[in-house]
C-alpha cells in the first residue's frame, strides 16, 4: 500500500484516492517569468515521480500544471523589457517546456494559463462577495481570514494571533507568516499595471496569485481532488489561501493529499543570484552534465529532505548514472520479469516515494549476475524513475578525443602498436573508452 507524508495533518497516510482507479493531481507550475532554476526543477522532477508510480499502479491519472502569465512579477519584467505580456511569458513557457522535455517529465494532461481563466476566478471571488467573506476595499478585493475558521491549518499558524492582528491587508502576492492578514483576491487597476487588465462585473483590474490556482484546480479536476503538489515554500502564503478561499466559495474540501518537497541548497546555502550560487539548467549542461545526471542526483535524496547540491555529487551522480546505463545496454533480453526484485522496489517506493532506496534496489539488480530477467525488469523500474536507462544515447565526443582517436587509427594502420596503446592511455585518462571493432574504432564514456 502506498504511503505519502500528508503536509495537511503532519504524517505518512495510507494513499486510498476519491474514485477507486484514478487519480487527479494539480502541480503548481512555474511563474513565466524568467527560467526556472535547479530549486523549481526538483519540484517538477518530484510530481514527475509521483506521477509515473501511480501509473505504475495502474492508476488513470489526470494531472494539471498552471503557468502563472499574470502577476506582480511577470508585469514588472515584461514592462522592463518593453514587451507585451504575452510576448514576453511565451518566451519562458516556450523554455520551461524545453527544459521538461531535457529532463524526461511526462507533460500534464492539462497547462492552463492563469490569463485564459478570468472568467473562472470572477465566479469565485463573485460567490465570496456573496457570502460576506470578501470585501471591497480602495485598492481591491479582499479575503477576510476571519470568516474561515479552519485558516492556518496547512500551515500551523497560531488562529488567535491572526484574529488579534486582522484589520490590515496584504496586497503583495508573496509574504510571510508574519505578515498574515487578509490577502487580495483581485486588484484594482493602477497606472503601474500599464496595459494589463481586465473589465469586469467586479471591476477593473487583475487577479491576485492565490486566485489563479484555485479556479484552474477546480475547472480542470472539479473538487474535491486526489493531490497537490509543490514546493515548500508555497504551504504559506500560496497554498492556504487556494484552501480558505475554495473552501469557503464551494463549501466542501478541497484538495485529500498535500504533498511538498524540500529546498535545493547548494554548497548547504540557499540559492542566491546576490552569492553567485542561483543555478539553471543551462548552467548545468554548459558544464559537462547532462539534464539526467541532475534528475539521478534529485532520486538519491527523499524529496522531503533538502538536498545539498555540489558540483562534486553532481559527478558523482553522473558516473553512476552512466554506469548503470552501460549495464543495462549489455543485457540479453529473456522477455522474463523478475517479481522479487519488482517486490523490492514497490515496497520502497510505497514508503513515501523512497526514491534512495529504490536506486539500491536497481543497482542490486544491475549486480545480481544470477537474476533472471534483469532487462524488462530494469525497464519497468524505470518507467518510474525516468532516466532512460536503455535508451541509446549519441556520445558527443570533445574534439581532443577525437583527433586522439584518429591518430590511434592511424598507428594501428602503420602497425605501430605501443603508439597506438600510448594513445589509448591518454583517451582512457580524458575519461573515454576505444573499442576495436571491424566497422572501426568505438568510442564511449567510461
Amino acid at each position: 500500500m502506498l504511503k505519502l507524508y500528508n503536509t495537511l495533518g503532519r504524517k505518512k497516510q495510507t494513499f486510498k484516492p476519491l474514485k477507486k482507479g484514478s487519480v487527479k493531481m494539480y502541480v503548481c507550475g512555474p511563474t513565466i517569468y524568467n527560467y526556472v532554476h535547479i530549486g523549481n526543477l526538483r519540484a517538477y522532477v518530484f510530481a514527475d515521480i509521483l506521477r509515473r508510480y501511480l501509473k505504475f499502479k495502474k492508476y488513470k491519472i489526470k494531472q494539471v500544471m498552471n503557468l502563472t502569465d499574470v502577476d506582480d512579477k511577470t508585469i514588472r519584467d515584461s514592462q522592463k523589457a518593453g514587451k507585451t505580456l504575452r510576448e514576453f511569458t511565451n518566451k519562458y513557457k516556450k523554455a520551461f517546456l524545453e527544459d521538461m522535455d531535457a529532463m524526461n517529465i511526462e507533460k500534464p494532461e492539462v497547462m492552463p494559463r492563469a490569463t485564459e481563466h478570468i472568467q473562472e476566478m470572477i465566479k469565485i471571488i463573485q460567490k465570496l462577495l456573496d457570502k460576506g467573506i470578501a470585501y471591497k476595499a480602495e485598492d481591491g478585493i479582499y479575503f477576510s481570514i476571519k470568516k474561515f475558521k479552519d485558516y492556518g491549518k496547512l500551515s500551523n499558524i497560531d488562529l488567535k494571533n491572526l484574529k488579534a492582528g486582522a484589520s490590515k491587508r496584504v496586497s503583495k502576492d508573496e509574504y510571510d507568516k508574519s505578515n498574515a492578514n487578509d490577502f487580495v483576491l483581485w486588484k484594482f487597476y493602477t497606472k503601474e499595471d500599464g496595459d494589463v487588465f481586465w473589465e469586469t462585473k467586479i471591476g477593473k483590474g487583475r487577479p491576485g496569485w492565490h486566485i489563479e490556482c484555485s479556479a484552474m484546480s477546480t475547472k480542470y479536476l472539479g473538487q474535491p481532488f486526489d493531490i497537490h503538489t509543490g514546493g515548500i515554500d508555497l504551504v504559506f502564503p500560496h497554498h492556504e489561501n487556494e484552501i480558505a478561499q475554495s473552501q469557503a466559495a464551494n463549501k466542501k474540501p478541497f484538495v485529500k493529499y498535500w504533498i511538498h518537497n524540500e529546498w535545493v541548497l547548494v554548497d548547504n546555502k540557499k540559492m542566491s543570484k546576490s552569492l553567485g550560487n542561483f543555478y539553471k539548467l543551462k548552467d548545468i549542461t554548459e558544464k559537462g552534465f547532462t539534464p539526467l545526471d541532475l534528475r539521478y542526483l534529485f532520486l538519491t535524496k527523499i524529496y522531503r529532505q533538502k538536498l545539498n547540491f555540489t558540483w562534486e555529487a553532481l559527478e558523482t551522480a553522473k558516473t553512476s548514472l552512466q554506469r548503470l546505463k552501460n549495464i543495462a545496454h549489455k543485457l540479453e533480453d529473456d522477455n522474463r520479469i523478475n517479481q522479487g526484485y519488482i517486490d523490492e522496489f514497490e515496497k520502497a517506493m510505497d514508503d513515501d516515494l523512497n526514491t534512495p532506496k529504490a536506486l539500491q534496489v536497481l543497482w542490486k539488480l544491475a549486480r545480481d549476475k544470477k537474476a533472471h530477467g534483469k532487462l524488462q525488469t530494469i525497464k519497468k523500474m524505470d518507467s518510474v524513475l525516468g532516466l532512460k536507462l536503455l535508451e541509446e544515447e549519441k556520445i558527443k565526443i570533445p574534439e581532443k578525443v577525437q583527433k586522439l582517436v584518429k591518430e590511434r587509427e592511424e598507428a594501428r594502420e602503420e602497425k605501430n602498436w605501443k603508439k597506438s596503446d600510448d594513445l589509448r592511455d591518454k583517451i582512457e585518462k580524458l575519461g573515454y573508452k576505444v573499442n576495436d571493432t571491424d566497422e572501426g574504432s568505438v568510442v564511449e564514456e567510461i
